[in-house]
């Protein structure tokens, strides 16, 4: 008995749920479109904001020096260029990490890759990128890219690592 009183209950509950549901039914189909619009114009954004995150991650993220200078040579502006084009109406932070080869003092090369840093964060500001988004600092000498002590390993060494927040 108890069991067919819940089962009633139950069954009563459903339909009352279906009624429910079918009367606050619009046939207004405005509403609907401009929903499917709103979720149309968010995955638009979605996709390009995917497409431009897939961009940043093709572009190259080391950027190289000459012996003793932070002077930005050509082919580093052009690559800078294009993080540019894909941060400039974004929001994502970057640092910028400078280095050196292991040749001068600790504290001349410390200086050496905050100037190398600061070149490219100059570089980026002038561009278009807000100072607020980028963060420098300097490792010097401390981490090389390259174990060696020759000119191909120094080259590889004397770069500032561009990375993603």
């Amino acid at each position: 008995m108890e069991l067919k009183k819940l089962r009633n209950t139950l069954g009563l509950a459903v339909a009352m749920a279906v009624m429910v549901g079918c009367a606050s039914k619009s046939t207004d189909d405005s509403g609907a479109a401009a929903d499917a619009g709103a979720a149309t114009g968010a995955q638009s954004g979605y996709d390009q904001a995917a497409a431009d995150a897939a961009a940043l991650a093709s572009l190259q993220r080391v950027f190289y020096f000459d012996f003793d200078k932070s002077d930005l040579r050509p082919e580093v502006t052009a690559q800078l260029d294009r993080y540019v084009a894909l941060l400039k109406n974004g929001s994502q932070n970057l640092r910028l990490e400078g280095h050196a080869d292991e040749r001068g003092t600790t504290e001349y090369n410390l200086a050496l890759g905050e100037r190398r840093a600061k070149a490219i964060a100059d570089y980026l500001t002038v561009s278009g990128i807000a100072a607020s988004r980028i963060e420098t600092v300097s490792y010097g000498e401390e981490r090389p890219a390259a174990p060696g002590h020759d000119d191909e390993s120094w080259a590889l060494n004397r770069r500032v690592e561009l990375v993603l927040n």
